[in-house]
């Protein structure tokens, strides 16, 4: 265990409180966790547990009411809104559970889309992109267009699209909700060879017994704070 200034994420009582109709709602309350890189995390809890709140604030796309979070290092509940927005695009890697794949974009075009916001040029893009097509059982899918695509492999290429840059950490927000048990089982399979070889520290908010059972740790949430936080697999490889 290290002391937190190396960690992939490092929250000290953060909260996150919304007005609702003149009346406070409290969906984070006082949440302090360290995660090491490289761990594969579930934090799971009912709607409302406050889990999809909780990601929301570790990949910066809200700020906490009060209480501080430092990811790979680096302490984003003070940073500037662009100085947020290049550290989510070089450091941070998201998937969503309704993929948000470009319609109009080829699946290739999708999945490398962040490089060519990073300025990545295009034969290395297309190098990176083929190489986890090919890893992923997406080799020959390249040109089609997500319409052209099943859930799964939608699904897929929007993991693609999160790892091709190379992030410190992967956030995940419900992404088998919309599978069935052999596509969520493909693509837990591949987000845990994709953690263990590239050593990307993954975390997700779900509900889902699938992605709960595959995690090495288990956080639960309740009323948007920690009920119970338990390992269940060896130290991630620093």
């Amino acid at each position: 265990m290290n002391d937190g200034n190396t960690a992939a994420v490092r929250t000290d009582e953060v909260w996150k409180i919304f007005e609702q109709e003149a009346e406070e709602v409290q969906a984070v309350r006082g949440v302090t966790l360290v995660i090491e890189p490289g761990e594969f995390v579930a934090m799971a809890g009912p709607s409302g547990s406050g889990k999809t709140t909780l990601l929301n604030l570790i990949g910066g796309l809200t700020r906490p009411s009060r209480g501080g979070i430092w990811v790979d290092g680096r302490d984003i509940a003070t940073m500037s809104n662009r100085a947020l927005a290049r550290m989510r695009l070089e450091r941070i890697g998201f998937i969503f559970q309704a993929y948000n794949l470009l319609p109009v974009l080829t699946a290739l075009e999708n999945a490398e889309f962040p490089l060519l916001l990073q300025g990545v040029n295009g034969g290395e893009r297309h190098r990176r992109v083929k190489a986890l097509f090919e890893r992923t059982g997406l080799a020959g899918l390249e040109d089609r267009r997500p319409g052209k695509l099943s859930g799964g492999q939608q699904q897929r290429v929007a993991v693609i699209r999160a790892v091709v840059g190379e992030p410190a950490l992967v956030l995940a927000d419900e992404p088998t909700a919309n599978l069935d048990r052999a596509a969520s089982d493909r693509l837990l399979d591949m987000m845990e060879e994709l953690n263990r070889d590239l050593g990307t520290t993954f975390v997700f908010a779900t509900h889902d017994p699938r992605v709960m059972e595959r995690a090495r740790r288990l956080i639960r949430l309740v009323d948007g704070a920690i009920e119970s936080d338990e390992r269940r697999g060896p130290e991630p490889q620093q």
